[in-house]
């Protein structure tokens, strides 16, 4: 199924500008996480455009919204448990959070896009309440699982509204990766704003533009994310809404990304240095032109031809591909480059809800982890980018067999596991 265009004009997601540069066009893609059963191989999949676009105003870039969160979210199938890193590094952050904001019996830590509780469990045997808002229901009901009290709602104004009359303010608001989810930014912000006890404290974590463009991570790019943030774009909606950032810290997660906390205009909370070093280090870097956004575009068809060139000669060589995982980035990639079954067997993913799915778009069939160990590939293709160090050390074994990893990202190479890889 293919959308017709839209004649209206977009607008900024933020300061309603009109939108007219291109950041990088990605062409035409089904949504990267509606995975698809046998029976529907036949039908007619949805195709959407996946072309991000940059403000010449407040340099936000962002997709045009194609698809309505209740379509994209509903059946999300991404369930952060399956990653034992992002489980630990939740836990590290419900510890530091804990201490630094002094939380205890009477403080409430509300997290928006709780997913499964993967985070906020952590937070139980420190004795600190919580709440999940969580839109899709097949992650609310397991996080209820952990004991994880989760409402099964889309989070703004309306909603914060309703909680502040019920008697709830939050001492801890915790956005991870979903920022660049929200369709409605300013009604998102707003309720934030709304829900924040007069010196709590926001922290949210999302990709770093600047990290995207440097390391050509364009895969991070796709439908479920409407937004990509540098700090200055951030540090201008934030002020926008009598929100003051705080602080700001540079994290390894997801290719590279910022935690930023946020509070009140007006609470005692003073700014930390970091956070005027780190914005102009982004006025350095040229974020307040668009010469710099302008550039991204080339990069990314290039390691488009390079990755194809690779997997091309492999198969002419008559080498055994597959891929490790399924994720919405693996899924951006394969679809962006046209990688389906005449190159990849199949992928793996640990995630058992997507075992006996096939990949939307390219139509790879996902199967367990030990499936690897079955057919013996002679390439596994990491479409996990952000876990390729953890994955490679749970299956540096493929090395026994003269398998190697295939990394696609900033630019392909191969990586040969041993056992002795740390």
């Amino acid at each position: 199924m293919w959308l017709k265009a839209r004649t209206r004009e977009p607008r900024c997601r933020i300061c309603r500008s009109p939108v007219r540069r291109t950041f990088v066009d990605l062409g035409m893609s089904p949504r990267c996480e509606s995975f698809l059963t046998g029976s529907q191989l036949e039908q007619v999949e949805a195709y959407y455009p996946l072309h991000a676009l940059v403000c010449e105003e407040c340099f936000l870039v962002q997709l045009q919204e194609n698809a309505s969160p209740d379509h994209i979210f509903s059946e999300y199938a991404y369930f952060s448990s399956y990653s034992t890193s992002w489980v630990e590094h939740a836990r590290s952050y419900c510890h530091m959070v804990k201490d630094r904001l002094r939380l205890g019996p009477h403080s409430l830590a509300v997290e928006l896009a709780s997913n499964d509780g993967y985070l906020l469990q952590h937070f139980l045997p420190l004795g600190v309440p919580v709440l999940g808002i969580e839109p899709a229901a097949k992650m609310a009901e397991a996080a209820r699982r952990r004991d994880v009290p989760t409402l099964v709602e889309f989070f703004g104004t309306m909603l914060a509204e309703r909680l502040v009359a019920e008697g709830k303010r939050a001492d801890l608001i915790i956005g991870n990766n979903v920022l660049a989810q929200v369709p409605d930014l300013n009604d998102f912000v707003a309720g934030m704003k709304l829900l924040l006890a007069p010196e709590g404290v926001i922290t949210l974590e999302f990709p770093h533009l600047e990290r995207l463009i440097a390391e050509n991570q364009f895969d991070t790019i796709c439908h479920e994310h409407f937004s990509y943030f540098s700090l200055l774009t951030t540090d201008r909606l934030a002020e926008s809404h009598g929100l003051k950032i705080i602080d700001v810290e540079k994290l390894k997660t997801h290719g590279g990304s910022l935690r930023v906390y946020l509070a009140h205009a007006a609470a005692t909370r003073r700014p930390s240095p970091r956070v005027s070093e780190l914005l102009e280090h982004e006025i350095e870097r040229g974020f307040l032109e668009i010469e710099t956004y302008a550039q991204f575009s080339e990069r990314v068809r290039r390691t488009k031809r390079n990755l194809l060139s690779f997997l091309i000669a492999a198969k002419e060589q008559g080498k055994t591909i597959c891929g490790y995982g399924a994720p919405g980035k693996g899924n951006t990639l394969l679809n962006y480059c046209g990688i389906g079954t005449d190159f990849l067997d199949f992928t793996v993913d640990r995630n058992p809800y997507k075992h006996g799915r096939f990949s939307p778009g390219m139509h790879i069939p996902i199967k367990p982890v030990e499936v690897i160990d079955a057919a013996k590939p002679d390439y596994v293709l990491l479409l996990h980018r952000n876990l390729r160090y953890e994955i490679v050390r749970q299956m540096r074994h493929i090395g026994d067999w003269g398998g190697k990893f295939i990394i696609p990202i900033p630019d392909v190479h191969v990586i040969e596991p041993s056992r002795s890889v740390s």
